[in-house]
Order: structure tokens, then C-alpha cells, then sequence
């Protein structure tokens, strides 16, 4: 099969699904002048703002079951991660030997720029942002995107061979990779998530070792080295999958660590040249809440290092970086009870570590759709550090169940589970949002459940009878 391709006229390519990532996949091909067709599983009616959407970009919509009227006509087609490989649309494709492309293979394909690409089951989109503020404020040109917001495909565009480009990247979109090449590779963790989706632990953990698959010892990866999965692929212990020039970090000294936490300082251990411990930057100067945004430091900071940048100007750099909105983001402190934002905790590890950052009581706000991750660790966690839960949505009155013999009330909207919050919260707690679900029981997104739960927290402050 012919793997080079132009994206160009000469091509006509279909796009499959109509989300973020397909639309955006759209604009730009129409820009290249590919002759498009877009397709999605939902029924048209669902889907009348996309389909004007794709239509303006010069695609012809295609109901998923007439595909197969344009097999004879495609010389490829692009995939939106939120479509799983095994779709029918997609195994029609692949019998009729059409090649199909995650919408991050195009964007490499198309990206003059080198690639630092970051994966991992939580602290991806911090990782990831972390690394644009360090590589910006060592003087370097930076495009971030990626599963972060802006689809990867659209921040490719212009970024020349100095630029470099910064991408979070999912299981999903690393299912289809072919040349994906990162300069470097992040592995951030692994843990139990979109155990929808896959069948095990072992076939999510696949996914990820993806991001690796195609790189060479022009490379790096950095990996973390508390995490069992991810240290077994350490070269001294055989394993050959990682070809990349390998650095690892952890918060405990260990004579395979490249960065590592000790006397409160983040140290680099260098692999190349003078091999002495470099102090880079003070626990206390990372602007981020919880041991876990300590490794999400460490990662972003061995992937600037790689990549040439120097310490002094990192641990500048770093000060300056501010935590992403909905990630343990702070909204207001009301009567000497802090309020947090970490609405994008959307898996039970997210919501531990979460629990772990704060040294005050904590009224949590858990619940939401569940991803197939079990609840039985977040519910220990609760029992171990929650003073007070309110559970909301579909999966609610599990977690309530797995918290027994913590305080625990229901809420069937976020202003009523603030109000309650606050009722059961003294001066000194914290009311922490972080739902360890997806949000699409009750909301559009984990951005509008943030929104919504900072909005109800500013009517706390409003009179009575305003």
C-alpha cells in the first residue's frame, strides 16, 4: 500500500467524525484543496450545525451507511479520535484497503516543526502547557495543541523547521498512528481509565506505548519511574520497545532517575556530558498544588532539557506558569472556606491525587458519568481525607456507596451541591470540585461543569434577598 500522501488536489479524502477534531481536520484539508466527503455516525438531524460546518469547508456529508457508494472514489480517509478504530465505517474502509489516519498522523505529516508530544491517563493537558511556558520562556517559537484544546492539526500550520511544536495527545488518537514521530515522548502514568473502550489494563497500557513506537536514539523519551507499567520499559531491564535516549524521573533518589526530589529540590542528573547533579528548581517555586504536579514539573522539565535548554532559565521560567483552568484551580475564598475548580478530574486517579494536594479538610464534590474505571481506591481515598461528600450524577450514589462511613448528601444540580457544600464546610476547609467522572450526564463538557460550579460558588457572596 502506498503510504506517501499529498494532501492535496489530487486527493480525495473522507472525514469521519464530526467533532472538533474532524471539522478542524476539514478546514485545513479544504485550505490544501483535497476534494472532501465527511461522514458521522449520528443521524443527520442531529447533526445540522456540523454538516453547514463541514459544507463550508467544501465537504459533501455522507450518511455512515452509504459510505460504501465512495470506496472506488477515496484515496484516504481521516479519523476524529471520539470514533473508535473498530467502527463499522472504519472496518468498511479497511476492507476495501483505503488507508485510514488519526487526525494527529496528518497533522505530523504536515508539521515542518520538531514534535514534543505528551501522553499519559492524568496531568497530560498541564504537562503539556507546562512545556509551551518553559520552551517560550527560554526564547523558543511554540504551538501547543493537541487533546489540550486547539485540534493539532490547525497549530501545525505555519510552524516552520525552528519552531517547535508541543502536543497532548490521547489513547484514542495514538490508535492510529503510522509515522508519528515525536523528538520527544512523554509517559506521564497509567491507570485505570477508558476501561470503556478497552478490554484491559494491558490493551490501554498498548495504546500509550504507542507514542514511542516509531522513535529512534535521535529521540528522547522521558517516562516516570514510579509507575510499574512504565518502568518496566527502563533499558536495563531488557526491554527493547523504547529505542528512544531514555530519561526518567521520581520523586525518590534512585540511581536510574535523571531527575529526582531531594532536600525539597527538583535535581537533574545528566546522561551526557558532565555527569554531576544540576539543582534546577525548589519544590516550593512550582506554582501547582500536589505531589502529582511535582512529577507533571518533572516531565516538562527533562523534556525542555532534552531539547537544549538550560536550567537557570527554566527555573525562571517556571515560576511564572499558572495552573490550567478546571485543573485544582482556585475560584474564591468565601467566609475562610476555599473553593476549587478541578472539573477536568474526570477518572477516580485524578480525583485521589487531587484529595492528596490539600492539608485541610475537604468537602468534595464527586460524580458524574463513569468511564468503566472501578471506584474502589477513590472511595478509600475519600474515607481517608474527605470530611464531607456530595455526590452528584449518574454515578453518584456508587461513590457514596464505596465511601461508607463518610458524611455524605446528594445533589441533582452543581448550585445545589455548592449550597449544600457550603453548608457543610467551616472556616479553614476546602469545597473541592473534583468529580473523578465525565461530565455528559449533566453537562456539555467538563469546561461548562467548572463554569457552572464557579458561577453558583460567586453567588455565595451575593445578600440575602439580592
Amino acid at each position: 500500500m502506498n503510504d506517501i500522501f499529498a494532501f492535496d488536489a489530487s486527493e480525495t479524502m473522507l472525514v469521519i467524525g464530526l467533532g472538533r477534531s474532524g471539522l478542524a481536520s476539514l478546514e485545513v484539508l479544504h485550505g490544501r484543496g483535497v476534494r472532501l466527503y465527511a461522514t458521522d455516525e449520528k443521524a443527520p438531524g442531529e447533526l445540522l450545525d456540523a454538516i453547514a460546518a463541514a459544507e463550508s469547508f467544501g465537504a459533501r456529508f455522507i450518511p455512515s451507511a452509504e459510505v460504501a457508494t465512495l470506496l472506488g472514489e477515496l484515496t484516504s480517509a481521516v479519523l476524529s479520535p471520539g470514533v473508535p478504530p473498530t467502527s463499522p465505517v472504519v472496518r468498511l474502509l479497511h476492507e476495501a484497503n483505503v488507508p485510514v489516519l488519526g487526525e494527529i498522523e496528518v497533522a505530523y505529516r504536515l508539521c515542518k516543526a520538531p514534535m514534543i508530544a505528551v501522553t499519559g491517563t492524568k496531568g497530560k493537558s498541564t504537562t503539556t502547557a507546562l512545556i509551551g511556558h518553559l520552551l517560550r520562556g527560554c526564547g523558543l517559537e511554540v504551538r501547543v495543541g493537541g487533546n489540550i484544546g486547539s485540534p493539532l492539526i490547525k497549530e501545525v500550520l505555519g510552524a516552520g523547521p525552528d519552531a517547535w511544536v508541543v502536543a497532548e495527545v490521547s489513547s484514542f488518537q495514538l490508535e492510529t498512528i503510522r509515522a508519528f514521530k515525536p523528538r520527544v515522548a512523554v509517559l506521564l502514568n497509567l491507570m485505570p481509565d477508558h476501561l470503556d473502550r478497552y478490554y484491559s489494563m494491558d490493551e490501554y497500557a498498548e495504546a500509550k506505548y504507542r507514542i514511542c513506537a516509531n522513535q529512534s536514539l535521535t529521540d528522547w523519551f522521558v517516562g516516570n519511574l514510579e509507575d510499574p507499567r512504565i518502568a518496566s520499559l527502563h533499558w536495563r531491564h531488557g526491554e527493547t520497545r523504547v529505542q528512544a535516549r531514555q530519561l526518567w524521573f521520581t520523586l525518590n533518589p534512585n540511581d536510574q532517575a535523571t531527575m529526582y526530589l531531594r532536600n525539597g529540590v527538583l535535581i537533574f542528573a545528566p546522561i551526557v556530558g558532565d555527569p554531576r547533579p544540576v539543582p534546577v528548581v525548589p519544590r516550593e517555586e512550582i506554582p501547582l498544588a500536589g505531589e502529582h504536579n511535582v512529577r507533571n514539573a518533572m516531565a516538562a522539565l527533562l523534556a525542555a532539557l532534552a531539547i537544549g535548554c538550560e536550567p537557570e532559565q527554566l527555573r525562571e521560567a517556571i515560576r511564572s506558569f499558572r495552573p490550567m483552568p478546571h485543573r485544582l484551580e482556585t475560584v474564591a475564598e468565601i467566609g475562610g472556606v476555599l473553593y476549587v475548580d478541578d472539573s477536568k478530574s474526570t477518572n477516580p486517579a485524578s480525583t485521589i491525587a487531587a484529595l492528596h494536594a490539600y492539608d485541610r479538610p475537604i468537602v468534595l464534590i464527586a460524580g458524574g458519568r463513569a468511564k468503566g474505571s472501578p471506584f474502589d481506591e477513590m472511595g478509600e481515598a475519600i474515607r481517608e481525607r474527605v470530611k464531607a461528600l456530595v455526590a452528584i450524577g449518574e454515578a453518584g450514589s456508587e461513590i457514596v456507596r464505596l465511601s461508607e462511613g463518610v458524611h455524605a448528601v446528594e445533589a441533582s444540580a452543581i448550585d445545589e451541591a455548592v449550597s449544600r457544600a457550603r453548608e457543610l464546610a467551616e472556616t479553614g476547609d476546602v469545597v473541592l470540585l473534583s468529580p473523578g467522572c465525565a461530565s455528559f450526564d449533566m453537562f456539555a463538557s467538563a469546561e461548562e461543569r467548572g463554569e457552572q460550579f464557579a458561577a453558583a460558588v460567586e453567588a455565595l457572596r451575593a445578600p440575602a434577598g439580592a
